[in-house]
C-alpha cells in the first residue's frame, strides 16, 4: 500500500519524539554553558591585560613627554584606583582633558566610554574613572619619589614578584572577585597585573 494514498499516515514528529528532541537540546545547552562562561571570563582577562599594558604605556609616554609622572608630587609614591578608590584624576590628565598638568593636551590613552553608565564596565564612566571588565576601577601605582621602584601591592612573598618592583609605574585589575588576591596573595587569584 502506498503511503500517499492512506490519509491516516502522517509525516512529522510525534509528541514523544518532539519531547526527546527538546530534552536533548536542553542537555546540550546545559553542557555548553560552562564552556561559554569560561570563554567569556578568558576574554575579560585578556581585555584587562591589554588595558593595564596600555595604562603603563600611557603613563610612561607622559613621563617621556614632560619629564615627570602625572600626579607625582616628588615625595611619595602615588596609588590611585582599585577597590573603591577613584582613578579619574589620572585618566583626565592622560586623556588630554587637564591643561594644567598636560598643557599640550596630548592624548596618551583613549579608552572607550562605558556602554551602560548605570553599571560601568570596560571603559570610562560618567565620572571619568576607567573601569575594568568587571566594573571596578583600575589601580595604578606611580613612582612619585622618583627612586625607580614601587612597593608590590601583594608584598614580597605574595606570588607577584619581588618587592619593591623596579618600575616607574604599575597597573592592575582586581579581577572578577574585586579584591586584592586571595588573602593578599596573588597566586591563584583572578587579578590581572602589568608587571609579570
Amino acid at each position: 500500500m502506498d503511503v500517499r494514498q492512506n490519509p491516516k499516515v502522517r509525516n512529522g514528529f510525534t509528541l514523544i519524539e518532539l519531547l526527546v528532541v527538546i530534552t536533548v537540546i536542553a542537555i546540550l545547552t546545559a553542557l555548553l554553558f560552562p564552556a561559554f562562561k569560561g570563554v567569556q571570563d578568558q576574554a575579560k582577562r585578556t581585555q584587562a591585560r591589554n588595558d593595564v599594558t596600555q595604562i603603563v604605556t600611557a603613563v610612561n609616554a607622559f613621563y617621556t613627554e614632560y619629564g615627570t609622572y602625572p600626579l607625582a608630587a616628588g615625595t611619595a609614591d602615588v596609588t590611585v584606583g582599585g577597590s573603591g578608590d577613584a582613578n579619574n584624576a589620572l585618566f583626565t590628565i592622560l586623556r588630554g582633558l587637564n591643561a594644567t598638568v598636560n598643557p599640550r593636551n596630548i592624548i596618551f590613552i583613549s579608552p572607550p566610554d562605558v556602554k551602560d553608565p548605570a553599571s560601568p564596565r570596560s571603559g570610562i564612566g560618567r565620572d571619568g574613572q576607567y573601569f575594568d571588565p568587571w566594573g571596578k576601577p583600575y589601580a595604578v601605582a606611580i613612582d612619585g619619589n622618583y627612586d625607580g621602584q614601587i612597593n608590590n601591592p601583594y608584598g614580597a612573598s605574595g606570588g607577584a614578584g619581588s618587592s619593591p618592583i623596579r618600575q616607574g609605574v604599575i597597573a592592575w585589575s582586581l579581577g572578577k572577585d574585586g579584591s586584592l588576591g586571595l588573602s593578599g596573595n596573588f597566586t591563584g587569584s583572578d587579578d590581572v597585573i602589568s608587571w609579570q
